[in-house]
C-alpha cells in the first residue's frame, strides 16, 4: 500500500475515529495509533450531548460506527435505524457545528443487488432489506445535517479474525472434511486495511465527489472467496463445495449482484485498491499487524 499522509502533513491531532472498536476502526488506529478512539463503549453516537463534547474545529471524522447485524435488523429495526440513521444525523449535525469534516461509511446493501454490471455511486438505490433501508436513511441524513460530508460504501469486508468470512473459513477448513458455500452472490472482497489505507487517504482530499465506493478491485462469489482462502492457507480448494442461496435461507435475503464500480475514486485522483486475490494473499499471512 501507498503511504496514507503526503509530506509535511498531520492527521495525528485531528483525526477522530467512531466505532473504533470494529473492523475498519481497528485498522485506523493501527495506520493512526494517536487518532482519538471512540468504540461504542466511549460513545454513543446518538447521544446529541456526548458528541459535541468530543468534536473541536478541524477535526476530521471517520465514521465507521454501525448496526451490523444484518438478520437481526430484520426484527429489530429500530434498532437498525437508531444506529445507522439517527446516529450518523446527530453526528453530521454536530460536525456541521463544530467545524467537523466527516467520511461517513456505507455499504453495498443500498442497492437492489439485481444488477449485472458494477453499481456506480449515482446508480439508482432500492435496498431489499431493515439494513439496507437503515443505512440508506443514514446517507441521507448525512447529506441533508453536513454538506460538506462524504460518503463511502463499501462491501464485504474482512480482516481475517474475529469471525468474519475469512476467519470462518480458516478454521471450518480445521473442523470439517469439506465445506458448502454459495456460489450464487457476486461482490467484491474487501480488506479492512486496505479500506482504511484509502480512508486516510481521502481524509487529506476535501476536493472529491460527495460519493464515492471503495473496495478491492476485482469480483467474486463467496464460493470463489471461500476456495480462494483454502488454498491460500495450504488446503485443498476442492473441498469447498458449491450450494445456492436457497439451500441456506437467512432473514434477510442477500444481494445476488453487488459489485460497487471504483471509477469514481480513481476519477478523483484517489489510489485504486488494489486486486482482492493479493490483498487476500496478505491477510492470510497476518497482514500488517
Amino acid at each position: 500500500m501507498n503511504d496514507v499522509a503526503p509530506p509535511g502533513t498531520d492527521l495525528t491531532a485531528r483525526l477522530v475515529v467512531t466505532g473504533a472498536g470494529g473492523q475498519v476502526g481497528r485498522e485506523l488506529l493501527r495506520l493512526v495509533p494517536a487518532a482519538r478512539a471512540y468504540p461504542r463503549s466511549l460513545l454513543d453516537i446518538t447521544d446529541p450531548a456526548a458528541v459535541k463534547s468530543i468534536l473541536r474545529p478541524g477535526d476530521i471524522v471517520v465514521n465507521c460506527a454501525a448496526f451490523t447485524a444484518v438478520d437481526r435488523a430484520e426484527s429489530e429495526p429500530e434498532a437498525a435505524f437508531e444506529g445507522n440513521a439517527t446516529g450518523p444525523a446527530v453526528l453530521a449535525a454536530a460536525c456541521t457545528r463544530a467545524g467537523a469534516r466527516l467520511i461517513h461509511l456505507s455499504t453495498d446493501y443500498v442497492f437492489p443487488g439485481t444488477g449485472s454490471t458494477p453499481y456506480e455511486p449515482g446508480d439508482p438505490t432500492g435496498p431489499a432489506t431493515v439494513y439496507g433501508r437503515s443505512k440508506l436513511a443514514g446517507e441521507h441524513a448525512v447529506r441533508e445535517n453536513c454538506a460538506d460530508a462524504r460518503i463511502v460504501r463499501t462491501a464485504w469486508v474482512y480482516r481475517g479474525t474475529d469471525g468474519d468470512f475469512v476467519a470462518t473459513m480458516r478454521r471450518l477448513e480445521r473442523e470439517r472434511d469439506t465445506v458448502n458455500v454459495v456460489d450464487d452472490q457476486i461482490g467484491s472482497p474487501t480488506y479492512a486495511a486496505d479500506l482504511a489505507a484509502g480512508l486516510l487517504e481521502l481524509a487529506y482530499r476535501p476536493d472529491t465527489p460527495a460519493v464515492l465506493h471503495a473496495t478491492n478491485s476485482g469480483r467474486a462469489s463467496w464460493f470463489d472467496l471461500a476456495r480462494a482462502v483454502f488454498a491460500g492457507i495450504g488446503a485443498d480448494p476442492e473441498r469447498v463445495r458449491p450450494c445456492t442461496s436457497a439451500e441456506f435461507p437467512r432473514p434477510a435475503a442477500r444481494p445476488a449482484f453487488s459489485v460497487l464500480s471504483g471509477a469514481t475514486w480513481r476519477n478523483a485522483g484517489l489510489t485504486p485498491l488494489r486486486p482482492w486475490e493479493s490483498a487476500l494473499t496478505e491477510a492470510l499471512a497476518g497482514g500488517a499487524r
